[in-house]
């Protein structure tokens, strides 16, 4: 992970993705690239007759807005031991953060709205990095602490093209991780051992693995993922992201859906 991108926003996050951008960073000697985007819709404002204009106002209190926030984080940047720097622009969010994530390793962004801005947060917008961007999303946990990238790693399996794809995006954190756990998660206990697949491809990359077999009972799946973190003090958890449809989760509920609400734990997502 030798360059890591941080999506910076002035929300309630902007410290915790902060400290996990730069436990990463740290963790890897990576880069960290900082990229604060400022939607053209803010800029832009409609009249009752269908007309659109921009206000002269809106533009100087988005540009002071923006240029506090700049030197908030590269004050705080400027203490630290990492190589940084520092991008604005003007554009559709999504589209900015997936072109800068073209050429970066992981994707350190938060959950919240903006605090007394909910225009400039983009509806959705984590759903459709996930979807869209090729390299992993790391989202801090709901405290804020940082997560120690040295630490215990768990990887929720189900063996579905999106656990694959998180498992092989975050190789390289997991050959950091000082213990690496697994769990297959199961409505009911069958007695049969997941597959070894997962295991054997850990093992060809130097990373060696533990994988149990969880019977998830009357909790949710996500209930469950928490649980066995807790249990063994896990510092992030390494999961796929919408393995189904977000139409389909949206209707019928979906792991995915429910850690992009809310978490306890750092997650690591791909898609």
């Amino acid at each position: 992970m030798k360059s890591v991108l941080l999506h910076v926003e002035d929300d309630d996050t902007l410290e915790p993705r902060l400290q996990a951008a730069l436990a990463v960073a740290r963790a890897s000697g990576g880069h960290l690239s900082c990229l604060h985007v400022t939607p053209v819709s803010a800029y832009v404002a409609f009249d009752g007759f269908g007309g659109v204009f921009v206000m002269s106002e809106v533009v100087a209190a988005l540009e002071d807005s923006a240029s506090a926030l700049r030197r908030k984080v590269e004050e705080h940047l400027a203490r630290e031991d990492v190589s940084w720097d520092y991008e604005e622009v003007t554009a559709d969010p999504a589209h900015a953060v997936m072109q800068r994530a073209a050429l970066a390793d992981i994707l350190v962004s938060g959950r919240d709205g903006h605090r007394g801005a909910p225009a400039i947060k983009s509806a959705g917008l984590i759903g459709d990095l996930l979807q869209k961007v090729r390299i992993p999303i790391l989202l801090p946990a709901n405290d804020g602490s940082p997560p120690d990238m040295k630490g215990t790693a768990l990887i929720a399996w189900d063996g579905s093209y999106e656990a694959a794809n998180a498992v092989r995006q975050s190789l390289p954190l997991l050959k950091l991780a000082g213990d690496v756990r697994a769990i297959h998660i199961e409505k009911q206990d069958d007695g049969r051992f997941p597959s070894t697949a997962l295991m054997e491809y850990l093992s060809r990359h130097d990373v060696s693995a533990e994988l149990q077999l969880v019977a998830r009972g009357s909790h949710s799946v996500g209930e469950t993922i928490v649980d066995q973190a807790r249990r063994i003090g896990a510092a992030y958890v390494v999961l796929g992201g919408y393995g189904h449809s977000r139409a389909g989760e949206a209707v019928f509920g979906g792991v995915t859906r429910e850690f992009l609400k809310d978490s306890p734990i750092t997650l690591i997502l791909a898609h």
